[in-house]
Protein backbone atom coordinates (compact mmCIF):
# COMPACT_ATOMS: atom_id res chain seq x y z
CA UNK A 1 0.00 0.00 0.00
CA UNK A 2 1.32 3.33 -0.62
CA UNK A 3 1.74 5.53 1.72
CA UNK A 4 2.11 9.99 1.60
CA UNK A 5 3.48 11.78 4.12
CA UNK A 6 3.09 15.43 4.82
CA UNK A 7 6.44 18.15 5.37
CA UNK A 8 5.55 21.91 6.86
CA UNK A 9 8.03 23.19 5.25
CA UNK A 10 7.33 27.47 6.36
CA UNK A 11 5.96 29.07 9.24
CA UNK A 12 4.81 32.26 7.65
CA UNK A 13 1.25 31.50 8.61
CA UNK A 14 -0.23 34.90 8.85
CA UNK A 15 -0.29 34.71 12.59
CA UNK A 16 1.31 36.23 15.93
CA UNK A 17 3.80 34.25 17.24
CA UNK A 18 1.99 34.19 20.15
CA UNK A 19 -0.57 31.82 18.05
CA UNK A 20 2.08 30.17 15.65
CA UNK A 21 2.01 26.90 17.41
CA UNK A 22 -1.76 26.51 17.51
CA UNK A 23 -1.59 27.43 14.08
CA UNK A 24 1.04 24.96 13.04
CA UNK A 25 -1.39 21.84 15.54
CA UNK A 26 -4.24 23.12 12.58
CA UNK A 27 -2.00 21.77 10.06
CA UNK A 28 -0.32 18.96 11.33
CA UNK A 29 -3.93 17.40 12.63
CA UNK A 30 -5.61 18.26 8.98
CA UNK A 31 -2.92 16.37 7.31
CA UNK A 32 -3.65 13.39 9.98
CA UNK A 33 -7.01 13.29 9.72
CA UNK A 34 -7.43 13.05 6.13
CA UNK A 35 -4.90 10.21 6.04
CA UNK A 36 -1.36 11.17 5.90
CA UNK A 37 0.79 8.45 7.53
CA UNK A 38 4.00 10.62 8.27
CA UNK A 39 4.55 14.44 9.16
CA UNK A 40 7.80 15.98 8.40
CA UNK A 41 9.75 19.58 9.26
CA UNK A 42 13.27 20.83 8.35
CA UNK A 43 16.01 20.88 10.26
CA UNK A 44 16.66 23.99 9.75
CA UNK A 45 17.26 27.27 11.68
CA UNK A 46 17.02 29.72 8.87
CA UNK A 47 14.07 29.94 6.73
CA UNK A 48 15.61 28.49 3.38
CA UNK A 49 16.02 31.51 0.15
CA UNK A 50 12.69 30.12 -1.71
CA UNK A 51 10.49 30.19 1.15
CA UNK A 52 12.09 34.16 2.00
CA UNK A 53 15.61 33.58 3.79
CA UNK A 54 16.25 34.22 7.26
CA UNK A 55 13.83 37.07 8.18
CA UNK A 56 11.04 34.76 8.00
CA UNK A 57 9.78 32.49 11.02
CA UNK A 58 11.53 28.80 11.43
CA UNK A 59 11.02 26.69 14.31
CA UNK A 60 13.39 24.10 15.88
CA UNK A 61 13.36 20.85 14.71
CA UNK A 62 12.97 18.48 17.70
CA UNK A 63 11.21 20.74 19.88
CA UNK A 64 8.49 21.17 18.10
CA UNK A 65 8.08 17.34 16.92
CA UNK A 66 7.67 16.47 20.72
CA UNK A 67 4.73 18.92 20.72
CA UNK A 68 3.36 17.76 17.76
CA UNK A 69 4.07 14.32 19.18
CA UNK A 70 1.32 15.52 22.00
CA UNK A 71 -0.89 16.77 19.59
CA UNK A 72 -1.36 13.83 17.14
CA UNK A 73 -1.67 10.00 17.42
CA UNK A 74 -0.93 8.04 14.87
CA UNK A 75 1.58 10.08 12.24
CA UNK A 76 5.15 9.05 12.21
CA UNK A 77 7.56 12.19 13.14
CA UNK A 78 10.58 12.66 11.60
CA UNK A 79 12.59 15.67 10.11
CA UNK A 80 13.45 15.78 6.46
CA UNK A 81 16.59 15.85 7.31
CA UNK A 82 18.87 16.56 10.42
CA UNK A 83 21.98 17.98 9.01
CA UNK A 84 24.85 15.65 10.50
CA UNK A 85 27.07 19.16 11.40
CA UNK A 86 23.93 20.44 13.91
CA UNK A 87 24.27 17.88 16.36
CA UNK A 88 26.91 15.80 18.31
CA UNK A 89 25.72 11.84 16.84
CA UNK A 90 25.26 10.49 20.71
CA UNK A 91 22.73 13.76 21.49
CA UNK A 92 20.92 13.40 18.82
CA UNK A 93 20.04 9.19 19.21
CA UNK A 94 18.94 10.77 22.43
CA UNK A 95 16.70 13.37 21.41
CA UNK A 96 15.42 11.04 18.71
CA UNK A 97 14.60 8.28 21.30
CA UNK A 98 13.28 11.05 23.55
CA UNK A 99 10.88 11.85 20.43
CA UNK A 100 10.34 7.63 20.13
CA UNK A 101 8.74 8.11 24.06
CA UNK A 102 6.97 10.82 23.98
CA UNK A 103 4.89 9.92 20.62
CA UNK A 104 4.74 6.38 21.59
CA UNK A 105 6.74 4.57 19.11
CA UNK A 106 6.13 6.85 16.26
CA UNK A 107 9.57 8.80 15.63
CA UNK A 108 11.99 8.35 12.73
CA UNK A 109 15.58 9.43 12.42
CA UNK A 110 16.09 11.61 9.60
CA UNK A 111 19.43 12.81 8.52
CA UNK A 112 21.63 13.80 6.02
CA UNK A 113 25.30 15.98 4.82
CA UNK A 114 23.84 18.90 5.50
CA UNK A 115 24.24 21.70 2.67
CA UNK A 116 23.16 25.25 3.97
CA UNK A 117 26.01 26.77 4.10
CA UNK A 118 24.97 30.66 5.55
CA UNK A 119 22.69 29.38 8.88
CA UNK A 120 26.71 27.53 9.39
CA UNK A 121 28.45 30.50 9.05
CA UNK A 122 25.64 33.07 10.68
CA UNK A 123 25.52 30.36 13.68
CA UNK A 124 29.02 29.07 14.28
CA UNK A 125 28.53 25.56 13.08
CA UNK A 126 31.60 24.39 11.07
CA UNK A 127 30.65 23.87 7.50
CA UNK A 128 33.56 21.37 6.32
CA UNK A 129 34.37 20.27 2.40
CA UNK A 130 31.44 17.40 1.42
CA UNK A 131 33.78 14.82 1.54
CA UNK A 132 33.97 15.37 5.79
CA UNK A 133 30.38 15.98 5.95
CA UNK A 134 29.58 12.02 3.94
CA UNK A 135 32.36 11.05 6.79
CA UNK A 136 30.74 12.72 9.23
CA UNK A 137 27.06 11.22 8.29
CA UNK A 138 28.64 7.29 8.00
CA UNK A 139 30.03 7.66 11.49
CA UNK A 140 26.62 9.68 12.90
CA UNK A 141 24.49 6.72 11.79
CA UNK A 142 26.67 4.01 12.81
CA UNK A 143 26.11 5.58 16.23
CA UNK A 144 22.62 6.22 16.26
CA UNK A 145 22.08 3.00 15.01
CA UNK A 146 24.09 1.31 17.80
CA UNK A 147 22.58 3.50 20.52
CA UNK A 148 19.25 2.54 19.37
CA UNK A 149 19.95 -1.25 19.79
CA UNK A 150 22.47 -1.68 22.07
CA UNK A 151 22.84 -1.54 26.04
CA UNK A 152 26.20 -0.36 25.68
CA UNK A 153 27.61 1.63 22.39
CA UNK A 154 31.01 1.94 21.90
CA UNK A 155 32.47 3.45 18.39
CA UNK A 156 35.29 4.85 17.71
CA UNK A 157 35.46 7.03 14.28
CA UNK A 158 37.91 9.56 13.18
CA UNK A 159 35.28 12.40 14.64
CA UNK A 160 33.03 11.24 16.39
CA UNK A 161 33.16 8.18 19.25
CA UNK A 162 30.84 7.15 21.93
CA UNK A 163 32.25 4.71 24.77
CA UNK A 164 29.62 2.43 27.07
CA UNK A 165 27.43 4.60 25.90
CA UNK A 166 23.86 4.33 27.87
CA UNK A 167 20.45 5.55 26.10
CA UNK A 168 17.78 5.27 28.85
CA UNK A 169 14.90 4.82 28.23
CA UNK A 170 15.27 2.85 25.16
CA UNK A 171 13.43 3.81 22.75
CA UNK A 172 9.84 2.24 21.98
CA UNK A 173 10.17 0.75 18.56
CA UNK A 174 12.12 -2.51 18.20
CA UNK A 175 15.39 -2.29 17.40
CA UNK A 176 15.07 1.98 17.80
CA UNK A 177 13.14 4.43 15.33
CA UNK A 178 13.81 3.75 11.72
CA UNK A 179 16.77 5.63 10.01
CA UNK A 180 16.74 7.51 6.62
CA UNK A 181 19.32 9.01 4.81
CA UNK A 182 18.51 12.20 2.53
CA UNK A 183 20.10 12.98 -0.24
CA UNK A 184 20.22 11.34 -4.37
CA UNK A 185 24.06 11.27 -5.00
CA UNK A 186 24.56 8.18 -6.52
CA UNK A 187 28.02 7.48 -5.71
CA UNK A 188 28.11 7.57 -1.64
CA UNK A 189 25.08 8.59 -0.46
CA UNK A 190 22.70 5.88 -2.09
CA UNK A 191 25.85 3.52 -0.99
CA UNK A 192 25.37 4.95 2.70
CA UNK A 193 21.44 4.28 2.38
CA UNK A 194 22.23 0.23 0.93
CA UNK A 195 25.03 0.12 4.03
CA UNK A 196 22.94 1.64 6.88
CA UNK A 197 19.32 2.78 5.95
CA UNK A 198 15.74 1.79 6.40
CA UNK A 199 14.40 4.99 4.37
CA UNK A 200 16.09 7.11 1.59
CA UNK A 201 14.64 10.12 0.15
CA UNK A 202 15.35 10.96 -3.20
CA UNK A 203 14.15 13.71 -5.69
CA UNK A 204 13.40 14.03 -9.48
CA UNK A 205 10.49 13.20 -11.75
CA UNK A 206 9.82 9.50 -12.84
CA UNK A 207 12.23 8.66 -14.85
CA UNK A 208 14.93 10.48 -12.84
CA UNK A 209 13.35 8.12 -9.65
CA UNK A 210 13.36 4.75 -11.59
CA UNK A 211 17.49 4.99 -12.52
CA UNK A 212 18.46 6.39 -9.17
CA UNK A 213 16.29 3.11 -7.06
CA UNK A 214 18.37 1.02 -9.93
CA UNK A 215 22.06 2.88 -8.74
CA UNK A 216 20.61 2.23 -5.30
CA UNK A 217 19.66 -1.32 -5.86
CA UNK A 218 22.99 -2.17 -7.74
CA UNK A 219 24.79 -0.35 -4.33
CA UNK A 220 22.54 -3.19 -2.20
CA UNK A 221 23.72 -6.12 -4.20
CA UNK A 222 27.86 -4.86 -3.74
CA UNK A 223 26.97 -4.77 -0.14
CA UNK A 224 24.79 -8.04 0.25
CA UNK A 225 21.72 -6.05 1.09
CA UNK A 226 18.10 -7.03 0.11
CA UNK A 227 16.81 -3.66 -1.61
CA UNK A 228 13.30 -4.57 -0.62
CA UNK A 229 14.35 -4.12 3.14
CA UNK A 230 14.79 -0.31 1.91
CA UNK A 231 11.89 2.12 1.82
CA UNK A 232 11.94 4.44 -1.13
CA UNK A 233 10.60 8.39 -0.43
CA UNK A 234 10.11 11.08 -2.36
CA UNK A 235 9.69 14.74 -1.45
CA UNK A 236 8.00 17.27 -3.84
CA UNK A 237 5.77 20.20 -3.18
CA UNK A 238 2.39 19.73 -4.19
CA UNK A 239 0.23 22.31 -6.35
CA UNK A 240 -3.70 20.90 -6.60
CA UNK A 241 -5.45 23.74 -9.36
CA UNK A 242 -8.64 24.05 -10.18
CA UNK A 243 -7.97 24.76 -13.88
CA UNK A 244 -5.60 24.78 -16.73
CA UNK A 245 -5.14 28.40 -16.52
CA UNK A 246 -4.10 28.27 -12.88
CA UNK A 247 -1.44 25.31 -13.94
CA UNK A 248 0.06 26.92 -16.58
CA UNK A 249 0.54 29.88 -14.54
CA UNK A 250 1.82 27.51 -11.42
CA UNK A 251 4.63 25.92 -13.70
CA UNK A 252 5.79 28.95 -15.26
CA UNK A 253 6.24 30.63 -11.46
CA UNK A 254 8.62 27.78 -10.75
CA UNK A 255 10.08 27.55 -13.54
CA UNK A 256 10.95 31.32 -13.30
CA UNK A 257 12.05 30.58 -9.94
CA UNK A 258 13.66 26.94 -9.91
CA UNK A 259 14.62 26.11 -13.13
CA UNK A 260 13.37 23.48 -15.85
CA UNK A 261 15.27 20.84 -14.52
CA UNK A 262 14.25 21.45 -10.94
CA UNK A 263 10.61 21.91 -11.76
CA UNK A 264 10.54 18.41 -13.25
CA UNK A 265 10.62 17.56 -9.39
CA UNK A 266 7.16 19.24 -8.85
CA UNK A 267 3.72 17.74 -8.86
CA UNK A 268 1.20 20.53 -10.22
CA UNK A 269 -2.13 20.23 -11.91
CA UNK A 270 -5.74 19.43 -11.19
CA UNK A 271 -7.15 16.51 -9.23
CA UNK A 272 -6.98 13.91 -12.31
CA UNK A 273 -3.61 15.22 -13.46
CA UNK A 274 -2.00 14.91 -9.93
CA UNK A 275 -3.34 11.35 -9.53
CA UNK A 276 -1.61 10.08 -13.08
CA UNK A 277 1.56 11.83 -11.54
CA UNK A 278 1.19 9.71 -8.51
CA UNK A 279 0.33 7.06 -10.33
CA UNK A 280 3.83 7.40 -12.68
CA UNK A 281 5.73 7.84 -9.94
CA UNK A 282 4.50 4.67 -7.99
CA UNK A 283 5.27 2.41 -11.31
CA UNK A 284 8.78 4.10 -10.71
CA UNK A 285 9.52 2.30 -7.52
CA UNK A 286 8.39 5.00 -5.23
CA UNK A 287 7.05 3.09 -1.73
CA UNK A 288 6.18 6.80 0.32
CA UNK A 289 5.00 10.05 -1.31
CA UNK A 290 5.50 13.13 0.92
CA UNK A 291 4.44 16.37 -0.26
CA UNK A 292 5.02 19.90 1.24
CA UNK A 293 2.21 21.99 0.37
CA UNK A 294 3.87 26.01 0.51
CA UNK A 295 1.26 28.48 2.20
CA UNK A 296 -1.71 25.92 2.46
CA UNK A 297 -4.61 26.39 4.89
CA UNK A 298 -6.22 23.08 6.80
CA UNK A 299 -8.41 22.69 4.29
CA UNK A 300 -6.03 22.46 1.56
CA UNK A 301 -4.19 19.88 3.23
CA UNK A 302 -7.32 17.96 3.79
CA UNK A 303 -8.36 18.40 0.29
CA UNK A 304 -4.66 17.24 -0.93
CA UNK A 305 -4.88 14.24 1.79
CA UNK A 306 -8.42 12.76 0.64
CA UNK A 307 -7.52 12.95 -2.86
CA UNK A 308 -4.21 10.77 -2.38
CA UNK A 309 -5.35 8.72 -0.01
CA UNK A 310 -9.03 7.53 -1.39
CA UNK A 311 -6.98 7.00 -5.00
CA UNK A 312 -3.94 5.39 -3.19
CA UNK A 313 -4.18 4.27 -0.12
Amino acid sequence: MTRFGLQLPNFTLGVPDSELFSRVVELARAGEESGFSSLWVMDHFYQLPALGGADQPMLEAYTLLGALATQTSRVQLGTLVTGVTYRNPALLAKTVTTLDVISGGRAILGIGAAWHDIEHEALGFEFPAVKERMDRLEEAVQICRAMFTEPAATFDGRYSRVHDARNVPRPLQQNGPRIMIGGSGERRTLKLVAQYADLCNISGDAPTIRRRIEVLRSHCRDVGRDPEEITVTRLASLFVTGSDEETAQIRDLIVRAAGAEAAAGYNVGREDEIVDQVAELIDAGVDELIFNLPLADPDTIKRAGTLLTSRFG
